[in-house]
């Protein structure tokens, strides 16, 4: 037998090898251990912490963790399925951190956009395993005039590739997982990416100085185009709920039933105010916090306002700016990224946010010690303990293992000792 579906062609062995790993992730869903850490993350994100949870995150060293020979699928599109299961039984089986694996397999809505109307052409290098910096040229190069380029962004919804789609995976999956449409079309509402791409990193920080009505007009821009695409999604009905296993803010787990809300009927599309959002602002790093709080934040709050609740920040330092970030009202997860000063936010969030700790990656992809890291752990959570606070620590932005793929689930381990520790 083999299942052909348009461009997705799946052969009889294929489906064999789907429908099995569905069926471990099947069981792992059900398994007590996974049970209880659902039940944990619905505590952390609640405020009221049992423990600090802990995750990794293996998309910079997938080729090191799943290496391509691991796979035993031929068909490309059999093969991204299958990563993506052995990825998950992976977590369970060998790295142990609390990622819940639920029993499904999702898919989204094929929605398409044209751009703002000018051009964004990248150029990249590559180290062969798909990193590598890049370049590109800013299309706008003065501003204000250079605002009558831009439209606003226009979306559309392909339903007849998202039927073909769903159908190709229920032809696999039929009676061992279920098939969910279950779709996230954004990661951040940070605005200050979009701005840069458009004006350049060099002509963002300059246009604070020389065009300051110019680029208060394109953060206006942003923050209008944003908002109108968060209505576009609204009115589609494309939204659906993001409060299971879904990945949010910069690495935390969306586990909730405070979302969506109590006046949600389930079975029907989401609203915004439904889900969890992020908004971050990781390029102005070197931008004062009173810049910052002209040029950046106020074209931030209607947006991520919007959201049941707001996670904000990623790589940034949030210290300096905390008197800014914490005026946002839904405001749930805050992160804390290896240049924040843990102590003074410690005492600042207490337990009145999630606190989400991303220690440095460098400690675990350049020479292993594990001194340094249990040492970095303790800090990090003798303080948060000693205020109270809602901790997960997130390793994420891991880009090597030094061929070592058991480092993250040793980090793991030495993350719940130090727990155990600390903790008692």
């Amino acid at each position: 037998m083999t299942t052909t579906n348009a461009c997705y062609t799946v052969t009889a062995r294929d489906r064999a090898i789907l429908r099995a790993l569905g069926a471990r992730i099947a069981e792992i869903a059900v398994d007590p251990v996974n049970v209880e850490r659902r039940r944990l993350w619905k505590q952390l994100n609640a405020l009221h912490a049992e423990r600090p949870m802990v995750l990794t995150e293996t998309g910079g060293v997938i080729t090191e963790t799943m290496p391509v020979s691991a796979l035993e699928c031929a068909g490309e599109w059999a093969r991204g399925i299958e990563r993506g299961l052995r990825d998950r039984i992976f977590y369970f089986e060998q790295v142990g951190d609390d990622m819940v694996v639920e029993a499904r397999v999702t898919y989204g809505h094929v929605v398409r956009h044209d751009g703002y109307g000018v051009p964004d052409e990248v150029h990249r290098g590559d180290d062969g395993d798909g990193h590598g910096s890049y370049v590109w040229e800013a299309p706008l190069r003065e501003l204000p005039k250079d605002l009558d380029k831009l439209h606003p962004r226009r979306y559309t919804c392909d339903p007849d590739a998202t039927a073909r789609l769903g159908e190709a995976l229920e032809a696999v999956f039929d009676g061992v997982l279920p098939v969910e449409n279950r779709g996230n079309y954004w990661w951040t509402q940070g605005l200050t990416w979009s701005a840069i791409r458009l004006v350049g990193l060099e002509g963002f920080m300059m246009a604070m100085y020389d065009q300051p009505e110019g680029l208060h007009a394109l953060m206006a821009f942003l923050r209008d185009d944003h908002l109108a695409v968060l209505d576009w999604f609204e009115a589609h009905g494309l939204l659906t709920p993001n409060n299971e296993d879904d990945y949010i803010g910069s690495g935390g787990r969306g586990h909730t039933d405070l979302l969506p809300r109590a006046d949600w009927t389930p079975g029907t599309p989401c609203r915004i105010a439904d889900l969890w959002g992020l908004s971050e602002s990781q390029e102005t790093v070197s931008v004062s916090p009173a810049m910052f709080e002209e040029f950046v934040f106020p074209y931030q709050v209607p947006v991520i306002s919007r959201f049941g609740f707001a996670c904000y920040g990623c790589c940034e330092p949030v210290d300096q700016r905390w008197h800014i970030i914490k005026r946002l009202p839904n405001l749930r997860r805050v992160s804390i990224s290896p240049w924040s000063n843990v102590a003074v936010m410690a005492e600042q969030l207490g337990g009145s946010y999630v606190f989400s700790r991303k220690p440095n990656p460098a400690y675990i992809s350049s020479r292993w010690e594990e001194d340094v890291i249990r040492r970095d752990l303790r800090e990090t959570l003798v303080d948060t303990h000693a205020h109270g606070c809602n901790v997960e620590l997130v390793m994420k932005d891991v880009h090597t293992l030094c061929g070592e793929p058991d480092r993250l689930g040793r980090w793991v381990q030495i993350a719940r000792e130090v727990i155990d520790d600390v903790y008692g």
